[in-house]
């Protein structure tokens, strides 16, 4: 998967009779309209030709195709893109042109060869690859599957079930991996990758190698009984893991056409449903989210000013707790020399062990050798003081959520950092200034807000005060890309972008159990929607004293539209604190397995007579619809106020916040995009009615009325729906 608009193949022949056909689209060598046409033109012309004896199929650079250019796809959706007639590609260039051919090809891979890239090696009749090379098919992560034949060959080259596999993960395989699965037929080093081919080519053309169309090969497909055996397993696994998801059913179902029925009516059927699943909500969802996240680097006023990022040789982390240790694991992980400083000893090696054993999961996985653990530690310095910190050029703090504390450190942290130090801090909902208070170069302090477990989760936040320069900014852009997160820049305010957004999912949940819902219904309701957990299930994760601490920072600072239950602080008195105690909403067994409890019937009536609200029949038997669309608007409405305020650049920062911060299906395209599929009229009037019934808590702000007013949408840029107003 690629992107990139025009492009070419090239078309040059050696002495020795061998046509190399070479793909040429920058950066990746994707495979745009332009470059299919060509190949099949430039095809055409090595079979006309006397003086060509074979082909060879080959990518520019150092890439075979990182596939087909899905930039096009969203001209396609929107009718403004013709494109060729269903299976063209997979048919007549791929299968007619390319394996009909009456001279041999075998295709050269180095680099990259994804979807469609894939396919097009696969359509040749033989493959040589470089060791380093990826291959695979990724198509299902962007809710299609694979359209040029993939789902055809791939199961007669490697058989059913790794076929399957490779698809309905999208993992790719490295090039001695697909050696030994029979996807490539012979590995060999990037400088003879070409001349290894040629004679390949040769080879079968003197019939000294087998030449074989991949479409009719059949050694590798298990007999009929086993193969229904092998489809109604991946079935039973793929309605497990994506119970919304319609296209992995789809993609078995096209695999075991072809098994069935013959190759040619497979790839009738995966022409047909390819373009059923192009159309779909899920595909355009899942497009968005893919364009959205290489989005989140480019911010007006920033990146656009030529600033190159600065070199960060050495980075310092005040404390080793939860937090602390996990972004000092993700640091060394990407080989940045980490010092780790800590109060007193106890607390150092503490945090080091905690370093340690991240580590040391990766090694028992299987992700990490011995040998690599020992260099990765090795990066890593505990100290009690700040003797080291002269030469540092980061510093991210990462100790408790306590104002004065915070101040003092980022006072000590002026005096004892180089003037061109980064000052840091990895607050969740603590403002800025406040932090800064006491501090001079106030255009150094920055907020670097990552997500528990730091070393896993994919977000890193970057707060900006008016006063952080676009320097600093351009630096942490640079530090998040290198540690393999996905950095949005937002503003400074309580909670910033994700906490912000997503305190009345919380919150919504409480009122709705102190009406009459049941609070293990929510749960399934939202889990079913496709959220990792529902409310209850996240407040016992987190624990009640994190979740009381933030709940604390938006009643003090949002009063008039905050919900407040006394459910968690009268569990709080039955020493419940969620997971860690094996007691909270769930009781948890040793294996941290969660059954519901009882008990809290009684913590919630408690909580309902000092709330003062009586049971509405009504909430006691709310459809899935309604519990869901009462617990996600609320916060639909709290990012439009984020996005109104400026706090996030553009809508699509939002929706890759709420799937990388707090797992919201990225099927439905993030918490924005979602909210534009049901259409801002109808949020509207949903919050516009609670919040009549049920309060202030539910009450629509002036962002989401203006845009629903004008039946605007809600993503437009703030200017863009002005100028429709």
């Amino acid at each position: 998967m690629a992107s990139g608009t025009k492009g070419r193949t090239t078309l040059e022949v050696g002495a020795d009779g061998v046509a190399i056909i070479t793909i040429i689209n920058p950066p990746v060598n994707s495979l745009s309209f332009d470059v299919l046409f060509s190949l099949k033109e430039n095809y055409e012309q090595a079979l006309r030709r006397d003086d060509v004896k074979a082909i060879v199929v080959t990518g520019a650079k150092g890439k075979f195709s990182g596939g087909f250019d899905i930039t096009l796809f969203g001209g396609i959706q929107g009718g403004q893109l013709a494109e060729p007639k269903p299976g063209y590609i997979a048919v007549e260039i791929l299968t007619n042109t390319v394996e009909g051919a009456r001279k041999p090809s075998v295709a050269a891979i180095d680099g990259l060869a994804l979807g469609g890239g894939l396919e097009v090696a696969m359509a040749c009749h033989a493959r040589i690859s470089t060791p380093s090379a990826q291959l695979g098919l990724p198509e299902l992560q962007l809710g299609i599957i694979p359209g040029f034949g993939g789902t055809q060959r791939l199961p007669r080259l490697v058989g059913l079930a790794k076929s399957l596999e490779m698809m309905l993960t999208s993992k790719p395989v490295k090039g001695e991996e697909a050696h030994s699965l029979g996807l490539v037929d012979a590995v060999v080093a990037p400088n003879q990758l070409v001349s290894t081919a040629r004679q390949w080519a040769l080879d079968i053309l003197e019939h000294r190698r087998p030449w074989v169309a991949t479409l009719y090969k059949t050694d590798k497909i298990e007999p009929l009984g086993e193969a229904r055996e092998i489809f109604k397993f991946a079935r039973a696994q793929a309605r497990k893991q994506a119970p919304n998801l319609t296209h992995p059913i789809v993609c078995i179902d096209v695999v075991e056409a072809g098994v069935v029925s013959g190759p040619r009516a497979g790839l009738q059927k995966e022409a047909e449903d390819f373009q059923k699943l192009l159309r779909s909500e899920t595909c355009k969802s899942l497009l968005h989210i893919f364009f959205a996240q290489r989005g989140t680097s480019k911010v007006p006023g920033v990146t656009d000013l030529g600033l190159a990022p600065r070199r960060v040789k050495k980075v310092a982390i005040l404390g080793g707790g939860l937090m602390g240790s996990g972004i000092a694991t993700a640091l060394i992980l990407s080989n940045y020399p980490v010092i780790l400083k800590e109060v007193n000893e106890k607390f150092l090696e503490a945090g080091i062990g905690r370093v340690r054993a991240n580590l040391q999961s990766r090694v028992k996985k299987g992700k990490m050798t011995q040998e690599k653990f020992e260099k990765t530690i090795s990066l890593l310095t505990g100290v009690l003081d700040y003797e080291s910190f002269k030469d540092v050029d980061m510093v991210i703090e990462a100790i408790i959520e306590n104002v004065s504390l915070k101040q003092q450190i980022f006072a000590d942290l002026e005096k004892y950092c180089p003037p061109h130090c980064i000052l840091a801090s990895n607050t969740s909902t603590i403002d800025l200034n406040l932090i800064g208070e006491r501090t001079y170069s106030k255009d150094r302090i920055v907020g670097a807000h990552f997500f528990s477990p730091a070393h896993v989760m994919p977000l890193l936040e970057i707060v900006r005060t008016n006063q952080t320069s676009p320097q600093v900014i351009v630096d942490l852009l640079d530090i998040g890309k290198k540690i393999k997160k996905t950095p949005i820049v937002v503003g400074n305010c309580t909670g910033f972008a994700v906490n912000r957004m997503f305190f009345p999912y919380t919150q919504a949940a409480f009122l709705l159990v102190e009406r009459g819902t049941d609070l293990y219904l929510i749960d399934r309701a939202i889990t079913k929607f496709g959220m990792p957990m529902g409310p209850f299930r996240l407040a016992d994760l987190v624990g009640f004293g994190v979740a009381i601490a933030t709940g604390m920072q938006f009643i003090e600072n949002f009063p008039e539209r905050t919900y407040k239950s006394m459910i968690i602080p009268i569990m709080q008195e039955d020493k419940r604190a969620g997971e860690t105690t094996r007691k909270g909403f769930y009781l948890y067994d040793e294996r941290r397995k969660a059954s519901p409890d009882p008990e809290v019937k009684k913590f919630i009536e408690k909580a309902r007579s000092m709330s003062g609200v009586a049971i509405d029949p009504k909430f006691a038997k709310l459809s899935e619809k309604d519990i869901v669309e009462m617990i996600f608007f609320p916060v639909v409405n709290e990012a439009c106020r984020v996005f109104a305020e400026g706090i996030a650049v553009k809508a699509a920062d939002l929706d890759i916040a709420s799937v990388m911060g707090m797992g919201f299906p990225p099927y439905r395209g993030g918490i924005m995009f979602w909210a534009d599929s049901l259409g801002s009229k109808y949020i509207y009037s949903r919050l516009e009615e609670w919040s009549s019934l049920y309060g202030e808590f539910f009450k629509p702000c002036a962002f989401l009325a203006e845009r629903a007013g004008k039946g605007a949408t809600l993503s437009a840029p703030v200017e863009e729906a002005k100028s429709k107003l």
